[in-house]
């Protein structure tokens, strides 16, 4: 898979090139490597408590609220949790269903000094295949990363 720092190389050019604010963009399995080998590193969660306990959970991640459930209103809490969960200067990388509530997490986080920060492509579930249905194409699952049913 690569070194500590050809991954972090990858991700930041990845997101160089998508013109993305933060530090980086890394894919699950990269994502995995990363949290594995640099000492410090956090994987925060930002999915709902709902889908933590019907869909499951990445065992040691973080688990911080973007949207709250039920509502779906953003967690106004969610930069004071983080700084008591998360150090300033660690490097973070933040997954969701998806990607895309993840990559506003590592928005938000760069703008309040965390520099360090990574999206993590895919998410969880990856993305929807012809019928519509997710845990087929990418993600953090598919690729069969730890996980465990909440």
């Amino acid at each position: 898979m690569g070194n500590l720092s050809d991954l972090l190389t990858l991700a930041r050019e990845r997101a160089r090139q998508m013109e993305l604010p933060y530090a980086g963009a890394l894919t699950p399995t990269e994502a995995h490597t990363v949290w594995q080998l640099a000492p410090g590193a956090k994987l925060v969660d930002v999915r709902t408590r709902a889908e933590w306990d019907w869909v499951g959970r990445v065992p040691g991640a973080v688990e911080i609220e973007w949207l709250t459930y039920p509502g779906g209103k953003a967690n106004p809490s969610f930069l004071a949790q983080l700084k008591r969960e998360v150090d300033q200067e660690a490097l973070v990388m933040f997954l969701c269903r998806s990607g895309h509530r993840s990559d506003h997490a590592a928005r938000a986080a760069t703008e309040a000094g965390y520099l360090e920060s990574y999206n993590v492509l895919e998410g969880f579930e990856g993305d929807r295949d012809a019928r519509g249905q997710r845990n087929r194409i990418g993600g953090w699952r598919h690729a069969g990363l730890p996980w465990n049913q909440g």
